[in-house]
């Protein structure tokens, strides 16, 4: 094969399809919700990027978690979700419909809440490939990787 054809032969993969009815619930979990892995290192050989969705159920609270090093973005399907998380030491909500975005920066501890009577459904994309979880046992449980992390970015200023 030419150096040329080698080239592009990377322009000329194959596509991954997961129906929605191929969703794997093998991925990590936070009591109170359900995820769903759709793409995955595992699942379709992405290197970057893991999608999937989360079902929380009408009148259910998630468990508090952070998702470690991955940027976290959102879609809301259906329902009214509400998200919680710290700021200055307080809870905020961030109440949620169909169509709206919600951006979930690295190592922020947070929970899902479904206060309506009907299901909540978002659509989730994180920046790695993993579908990482760390469960917590409240949103001001201690965050050690944080710490590395501030310290790391306040020395590249």
């Amino acid at each position: 094969m030419s150096e040329r054809e080698n080239g592009t032969a990377a322009w000329h993969r194959r596509l991954h399809h997961t129906g929605h009815h191929e969703l794997s619930e093998e991925t990590a979990q936070t009591p109170g919700m359900r995820r769903y892995e759709a793409i995955s290192g595992a699942r379709n050989g992405s290197r970057k990027i893991w999608m999937g969705e989360s079902r929380i159920g009408p009148g259910m609270v998630s468990g508090d978690h952070h998702h470690g090093e991955a940027e976290t973005g959102i879609y809301v399907v259906a329902g009214q979700p509400v998200f919680v998380f710290l700021e200055d030491g307080e809870e905020r909500r961030v109440q949620t419909g169909p169509g709206d975005y919600v951006y979930v920066p690295p190592y922020v501890p947070h929970r899902e809440e479904n206060p309506s009577d009907e299901p909540a459904v978002v659509v989730l994309a994180r920046s790695t490939q993993e579908g990482i979880v760390v469960n917590l046992p409240s949103l001001r449980a201690e965050v050690p990787e944080l710490d590395r992390i501030v310290a790391e970015l306040t020395d590249e200023r």
